[in-house]
This record gives structure tokens, sequence and C-alpha cells, in this order.
């Protein structure tokens, strides 16, 4: 009877035994996941990597993997061929334009990720398409090809990850990537090149013209100063000579003053000097019988 009883408990033992080792206590964790332990429907996480122990079909372990994950938007990553329906969107001056995305993610919070929504990952892609199709309507076809990449790259981001902080389901944005804009026929495409070709041509344009303005500047400038100078000059010699003339008349309106008869006289031979210099004048005595020839310049005190 004993020997029954001791068997049985041997039985019961070893189906324990082996219970408990089909329910796995030890679980492990790596550098690059953390685990979620659900302990009858409350989650609890754990973060240190290394062997973690549970209970037995009171605890199940879920691991969730910590490293940056991505996924494509516009296009297969596989095959690198574009899907039309995630590329095509339409700008701001209401041009067709194909556009391929990259987003790049993580988990940030396990047990946010685990519970707060079915489709984490797939809330996120929603999320970003509405968001770059947003964004990329409110720029024209030029900017989102050529040179605004960046911006708007820059702009969904800030969108996505203010929106994700409300959402609250245990992922973060790190990166969101432009891979690849063009127009969506070849024709547009040559368009838009004719259309860059030009803007560089308009750009090379404008810094011949800045050359030559630069080069001739200084050129002109140094002609206006030797114009001013010689203004400048001009002006100084007929002030100088009309302050002369002045002077002059002066003293001789003060000679004037003194004896008005002489220097009328004498004023009157001058000036027949200057404009008759060849004229020769006869003097008569008064009474009729002799006359002398005498030059001018005998009256006026000048000798030849």
């Amino acid at each position: 009877m004993k020997k029954k009883t001791l068997v049985r408990l041997s039985v019961v033992a070893a189906a324990v035994l082996l219970l408990f080792l089909a329910g796995a206590p030890l679980f492990s964790i790596n550098e690059q996941e953390q685990a979620v332990i659900d302990t009858l429907g409350v989650p609890t996480s754990v973060t240190s990597p290394g062997l973690h122990f549970k209970i037995p079909f009171l605890q199940k372990v879920y691991k969730v993997s910590t490293v940056i994950n991505g996924f494509p938007i516009g296009y297969d990553v596989e095959t690198r061929e574009a899907i039309e329906s995630e590329s095509l969107m339409i700008t701001s001056d209401y041009n067709f334009v194909n556009v391929d995305f990259y987003i790049e993610y993580k988990v940030s919070d396990p047990i946010k990720f685990l519970y707060a929504s079915e489709e984490p990952v797939m809330i996120l892609k929603t999320l970003a398409q509405s968001y770059i199709r947003d964004t990329i309507g409110l720029y024209p076809v030029d900017s989102v090809i050529t040179t605004g990449k960046n911006e708007i790259q820059g702009e969904i981001k800030d969108k996505l990850i203010e929106r994700l902080e409300k959402e609250d389901i245990g992922l973060q944005l790190v990166n969101i990537t432009i891979q690849d804009s063009s127009p969506p026929t070849a024709a547009v495409l040559e368009a838009f090149k004719a259309v860059e070709t030009a803007k560089q041509g308009k750009e090379t344009a404008i810094n011949d013209a800045n050359k030559y303005r630069n080069e001739q500047i200084p050129a002109a400038d140094a002609k206006v100063d030797e114009i001013k100078k010689k203004a400048q000059a001009t002006k100084d010699s007929r002030i100088n000579e009309a302050l002369g003339q002045a002077a002059r008349f002066n003293a001789i309106y003060a000679e004037y003053v003194k004896n008005p008869l002489i220097t009328k006289q004498r004023m009157l031979y001058e000036t027949l000097e200057e404009v008759l210099p060849d004229l020769k004048i006869i003097v008569d005595g008064g009474d009729g019988t002799t006359s002398k020839l005498l030059p001018l310049d005998t009256l006026t005190g000048k000798e030849e």
C-alpha cells in the first residue's frame, strides 16, 4: 500500500516538474530588446538585459525589439517599383508629382506599443501619409522637386513627432527622408529640367552682371572724382579772376573819384589803343598853320 502511494506521489511530482519545466520559468533579454511580463492581464516592463524569471502559467513574456526600424512610402523596398497610390500627390500650384519617402522609427515604450493600439506601425504609416500629402500640397512643384526638400522633410517630421506624442502609442519617430521626387511623365520631367537649366542660366547672368558692375563702379567713381576736381579748379579760377577784376574796378573807381576828367581821358586812350592799336593822331596847334603827327602811345605815356 505504501509502495503504491509512493509511486503515485512520484508520478504526481514528475508531472508537476514536467509542467513547471514546460512553463519555461527562465527567459533572457539581449541588448537590443525589452520585455513585457503580463501577469493575469497586468503588464510590467523589463528593460535590463540578461536572464529573468517568470511564474509559469501565470505570467506571459512578450519581447519587443528596440532597434531602429523603417518602412517606405511610395515604393516597394524589395523590387524598388513605384506604388503610385502612395507616391502620386498634388502640389500647391496644381501639378502632379511622384514623391517617395522612408520612415525610421523605434519603440519608446514597450507596454504602450503592445497594449495602446492593435497596429501601432500601421497607425504611424497612416499618419505619415496624411501629413506628407498635406505638406506637399502647401509647396509648389518646383520646391518639391528641387530646392525645398529639406524644408518639407523637417516640417513633416515636426508634425509627426507632435502627433505621436498626442497618440501615445509607444513609438518614436527617428527620421523621415525624401528618397526621390520627380514629375509623373517623361515629358514633364524634361520640362522641369529645362526650367532648372534656365534658372542656372539666370544665376550665371546675374553673377556676370554683378561682376561687371563691381569692375565698372571703381572706374566710374574715379572719373566722377576727376570731373569734380576739374570743376572745382575751374570754379576757383573764375572766382579768382572775378575777384581780380572787381579789385581792378574798385581801384579805377577810386582814382575816378579823385579826378574824374583825367580818368575818363585815360580810359578813352586805353580803349582806343585796344580797339585801334595802329591809330596815329594828328594834333592841331589851333592857329591853323602848324600840325604834328604823334603816335598814340605818346599821349598814353607808353613807349613802343
